[in-house]
């Protein structure tokens, strides 16, 4: 009988394990039986948008933290596929700094191409998973979300892929109960549309805050605040954003930081992370990890070391995305068919060891690329997953940060090449922060001209 394989989640580490199969069975090869489960109504995980929060259409946990006016807060350049170009999908040289239903359009483009739809169950929620020692399979217990049917599938090897950007990390500041202004976690933000001329503070010091923060301020917030527990961002930030020391309580809207300062504020954001949550898995199968770039329990920042039949993928901190869930998919595909072998459980750990050493000692943000980088680089090593320049693509993240650290406003003009195919990015007919359009057909349009500019210019133009 064919292996059975389930994967839970069809966001861009699932589908890139669906394409690691499918590259097989494009070649003529047999591949296993494959089910990929996803609770939301389409593919694509996080670069989903939805207007909603707290609950969805069937109840569920809202999985996204997607908002409007979102461009990628990093070169295209970096996270391009190896087997799938922006040149071969657009046709064009388009941007290095895309908004997202560009980058949404590109991610659906290959797996479009491919096919693998057929194997995933939309509006599917993983309820609970069991393994059976004798049998050496997984029970999966799933929800139909829109038949309301509960029901039972078993596989020999599961892959979970569910993500680790959707259950927030909600932190409290004494007096919070009483603020009188709107307060979110980062997950529930939507855009900056209600924070028009409104003073608003963020709590945290990551790329959430740094990215909503940046929003709020190019769409009319009145002011940005970024309290720090302990490093701040520490870019050049222009006026009307500023850091201060952690928030330490509130006295109605006024905020006490550390530092003894205080100041009132009318919205309050709380870019504060999110939990690594698994709870269709037992505790004995749950990865237990914070956010780091190389989790412990996982050989190969794949394989579940306890039990090498489970498998994790996008657990990671990320400086690399697209093209790392690639190369860790094409690992856990020969795994699973046999062409890697799987160490015994001493060399495993040893191995992990090695990486969890070598991550304990990264000083800066280069030092952390450079890890990724390499990790990223072993993985490639072991199947045949297309070769990519991957010191390129590290300059090319260590040149981001640059160009944040000298303008946090305009560090999305820049271009890069391609490490794929060497084209050049082409300039966006807009500067970003002139450009208050994300929609697909205002990127692609040929004038720097909004829709309702053009209209007008015609009207005067015809008279």
């Amino acid at each position: 009988m064919k292996k059975r394989i389930g994967i839970i989640g069809a966001g861009p580490s699932g589908l890139a394990q669906l394409r690691a199969f499918d590259s097989l069975e494009k070649e003529g090869k047999e591949i296993p039986e494959i089910v990929c489960f996803e609770k939301q109504g389409d593919w694509g995980g996080l670069w989903n948008y939805t207007w909603r929060t707290g609950v969805g259409r069937y109840g569920e946990p809202i999985h996204g933290s997607m908002y409007k006016y979102l461009w990628s807060n990093g070169p295209k350049e970096c996270l391009e596929f190896s087997d799938y170009s922006f040149d071969e999908h657009f046709g064009k040289p388009i941007s290095s700094y895309p908004p997202r239903p560009v980058l949404f359009d590109y991610i659906q483009g290959r797996v479009k191409k491919s096919g693998v739809r057929k194997h995933i169950r939309f509006n599917t929620a993983a309820r609970w998973v069991s393994f059976d020692e004798e049998t050496q399979q997984f029970s999966v217990i799933l929800d139909d979300l829109v038949n309301d049917r509960t029901y039972t599938e078993i596989f020999d090897y599961l892959i979970v892929a569910s993500g680790h950007y959707s259950t927030p990390n909600m932190p409290y500041f004494k007096g919070l109960e009483d603020f009188p202004g709107a307060v979110m976690h980062a997950h529930d933000f939507r855009g900056a549309d209600q924070f028009v001329d409104k003073n608003v503070l963020l709590v945290g010091s990551s790329y959430s805050a740094e990215d909503i923060g940046v929003q709020c301020h190019k769409h009319g917030a009145n002011s940005v605040t970024l309290s720090y527990r302990s490093t701040p961002i520490g870019v050049n930030w222009p006026e009307g954003i500023k850091e201060v020391p952690l928030l330490v309580n509130f006295d109605g809207d006024l905020a006490h930081f550390s530092d003894g300062s205080q100041e009132r504020f009318d919205a309050v954001i709380m870019c504060t992370g999110y939990q690594h949550k698994f709870p269709f898995l037992p505790d004995e199968m749950r990865l237990k990890t914070p956010n780091c770039l190389f989790p412990d329990h996982l050989y190969k920042g794949i394989v579940f070391n306890d039990l090498p039949k489970l498998m994790y993928l996008g657990m990671q901190d990320q400086y690399y995305t697209f093209n790392m869930f690639d190369a860790q998919a094409w690992v856990a595909r020969d795994i699973i068919l046999g062409n890697l072998t799987v160490p015994e459980k001493s060399v495993r750990t040893k191995d992990m060891e090695t990486w969890l050493d070598r991550s304990l000692a990264n000083k800066t943000h280069d030092d952390e690329i450079d890890f990724q980088t390499d990790y990223i680089r072993d993985l490639i090593s072991m199947t045949d997953y297309p070769e990519f320049d991957l010191d390129t693509v590290a300059a090319h993240f260590k040149q981001w940060l640059k160009d944040k650290d000298n303008n946090i406003l305009k560090y999305r003009d820049a271009t890069f090449p391609s490490v794929m195919t060497g084209t050049m990015a082409e300039n966006h007919h807009t500067e970003w922060m002139d450009e208050m359009d994300d929609s697909f057909e205002r990127y692609f349009s040929e004038s720097e001209e909004t829709p309702e500019e053009s209209l007008e210019n015609k009207v005067l133009m015809s008279k």
